[in-house]
């Protein structure tokens, strides 16, 4: 029941955001043919995640569409994920009350953002982050029974999944660890820290290239520098409010409670100092996408299932008039949030549902009518015009499209490779709004684009076979 309303009041957005990337790597996987022109926009950022081949299987092997296996994918693994939070919860508390306040308030908080990252605890689609998540949240749970084979298992099947949740799970699954057993010696706990120097790869020292480092300036969240004091409070508070939920459980003799919360600060505050040593050296400037502040994800889980059961054992307990106190202001405020965020789109996109969303029409238009090897470009910015959503284009249409200005330059963070590409076809659309035909076929003859997808009602002298009140599908001659 939590899992079902946590859904609904997050609603759901296959094709949006980091979607853009995964759910057309699947589509690339299924069928070959799709994406000729711009596949390397997404299928090298995929080559450290088994997400893209594992979900291609399933459909195969079920005969079941992407976009249900995406559906039931989404169902499943917020099950997983809050089965594993009841599974710790039962660890820590000891009345029913507290543990499903403290599974519920993590339901309720699913798009809560987490300070700083551009993260929610849970996406409005099927993430591998998601998956890597839940598995790390069990792996945790094996480590308290001081069962580190299965526990290492998980861990490795979440870097697989997804590299860099994955590796943050590994730190926190060490510390709760090492935390169980006796402190290390100095000595021996310098022995792993100049090994794991003395094979960093030289990659990290290479000099980037201009195109990428422009890349890297569109996303403020990778710069500490650029966070506002309200994102360093989200960040540097939890490390106090772990330390204060470990100080009062070892008090009462709750040491359950006391082993995770503690580990989570001390995870907290190491982390957060690498994080700064990363991203305010410029020698590391290579490692920036890393993006070493995702650990606040994890952290951000911890308080709210922490906090929210010791608020159900302490303040809640039986009485239904403070449950409804907390959790119903709680929950119009997430839900008004996210209708504001979608606010051109339906709540929740299931498959096969027609949208009253005219961009999302376009996209079917186009995925229906428009050959496999077709050639589109878009306004850089179509992601974040209104009413668009922040949909994806390649995703949803599973069309070649010149790459954009919003998504596909973090993926130009990550693959420095494609940096070049990227700035190339974003500099060349950067006039779009005043563009007119021979703007488009100047971008033909340069990129060899045959399609436009453009805002208004056509180009003069452009055939445009599909129209609606907010954008119009063209074809170049």
């Amino acid at each position: 029941m939590i899992t079902a309303g946590a859904l609904l009041l997050e609603g759901y957005h296959p094709g949006v955001e980091d979607d853009a990337v995964y759910l057309s790597a699947i589509q690339r996987r299924l069928h070959s043919s799709l994406y000729p022109h711009d596949f390397q926009l997404f299928t090298l950022q995929m080559q450290a995640s088994i997400f893209d081949r594992l979900m291609a299987l399933l459909v195969r092997a079920t005969h079941i569409p992407v976009s249900g296996i995406e559906l039931v994918g989404q169902c499943a693994t917020a099950f997983l994920l809050l089965w594993a939070c009841l599974a710790l919860a039962r660890r820590c508390f000891s009345t029913t009350g507290a543990q499903f306040a403290a599974v519920a308030l993590v339901g309720v908080l699913f798009t809560l953002p987490v300070a700083g990252t551009a993260l929610y605890i849970f996406d409005q689609y099927l993430h591998p982050r998601a998956i890597a998540t839940a598995l790390v949240l069990w792996a945790i749970l094996l480590v308290l029974d001081r069962r580190p084979a299965f526990a290492t298992i998980l861990l490795v099947v979440s870097v697989v999944m997804h590299p860099i949740m994955g590796v943050l799970g590994v730190s926190y699954c060490v510390i709760l660890w090492i935390a169980g057993r006796r402190a290390p010696s100095p000595a021996n706990s310098r022995v792993p820290v100049a090994a794991a120097l003395s094979i960093a790869p030289l990659w990290i020292f290479e000099g980037p290239s201009a195109a990428w480092r422009q890349a890297l300036n569109t996303r403020d969240y990778y710069f500490i520098g650029r966070w506002t004091w309200y994102e360093w409070l989200g960040a540097i508070a939890p490390i106090f409010i772990l330390w204060a939920i470990a100080r009062y459980a070892r008090r009462v003799n709750r040491p359950a409670i006391a082993q995770l919360s503690s580990a989570a600060a001390i995870y907290a505050a190491f982390q957060l100092a690498v994080a700064c040593i990363v991203l305010l050296t410029p020698a590391l400037v290579r490692l920036t996408p890393m993006q070493p502040m995702r650990y606040l994800h994890l952290v951000y889980i911890f308080m709210a299932l922490l906090g929210g059961g010791l608020i159900g054992e302490k303040i809640l307990r039986n009485q239904t008039w403070r449950w409804l106190a907390l959790f119903l202001p709680l929950t119009i405020g997430m839900f008004l949030a996210q209708r504001s965020l979608f606010a051109g789109t339906e709540h929740i996109e299931l498959p096969g549902m027609a949208s009253h969303n005219p961009w999302l029409r376009a996209f079917a238009w186009v995925r229906a009518n428009t050959p496999a090897d077709a050639y589109f470009a878009l306004d850089p910015y179509y992601m974040q015009l209104p009413g668009e959503d922040y949909h994806s284009f390649r995703a949803l249409a599973q069309r070649s499209v010149l790459a954009d200005a919003v998504k596909d330059a973090a993926v130009a963070t990550q693959v420095p490779d494609l940096a070049p590409l990227w700035l190339d076809q974003t500099q060349a659309a950067a006039r779009w709004r005043h563009f007119q035909k021979h703007d488009f076929l100047r971008l033909q003859q340069q990129f060899g684009i045959n399609w436009i997808v453009i805002q208004g009602f056509g180009v003069e002298g452009l055939d445009c076979p599909y129209k609606n009140e907010a954008v119009a599908v063209c074809r170049l001659q």
